[in-house]
Order: C-alpha cells, then structure tokens, then sequence
C-alpha cells in the first residue's frame, strides 16, 4: 500500500511548468539563431528578430525559476542564457560584416 502512495501523481507546479518553457524558448533561440535546425522543417534558417525575442523571453522567465534552483541548476540557467547572449552578439555582427 505504501508503494501506491508513493507513486501517486503529485499536481505540476508552475515552477516545473515554467522550467519547461524555458527549455523549449531557449530551443527556438538555437533554431532562429540558425545554429540548430528548425524542428518543423529540419532545414537551418536564421531569423535574428525572432532570436531576440525568444531570448529575452528566456532571460525574463528565468528570473522566475532561480530561487527555485540548487546551484548546479542556477549556474547551467546562467550559462545557457549567456551563451545565447554571446552567439546572438556574434551572428549580428556576422550580419553586418
């Protein structure tokens, strides 16, 4: 009986939801980046406004998780959005070169 209290479906909070959305904005951040494949048509295309967007959405919905997170997970959180950052940084003067 205690093995069935265990494995009883515990209600998704809004901090696992909200994890879940970063995971798949920062995804479409790589995507419009055209750094990875777009999941639709697995063809590379850059669109650097839509890369913009999907960013910031990442940064400001991270600012949500944060407290949430152990260090290890805060420090991957701060990495994933800097490098992002960094590469869409790289890719516009790419542009304009």
């Amino acid at each position: 009986m205690a093995e069935q209290e265990d494995q009883t479906p515990q209600p998704v909070s809004i901090y696992e939801m909200l994890i879940m959305v970063v995971d798949q904005t920062a995804a479409m951040a790589w995507q419009k980046l055209g750094l990875q494949p777009d999941m639709r048509t697995g063809q590379i295309h850059q669109d650097m406004a839509e890369a913009k967007v999907a960013i910031d959405i990442t940064t400001h919905l991270s600012t949500f998780i944060e407290p949430k997170l152990d260090e290890e997970d805060k420090r991957e959180l701060h990495n994933l959005i800097r490098n992002l950052r960094m590469n869409y940084v790289q890719k516009s003067q790419g542009e304009s070169s």
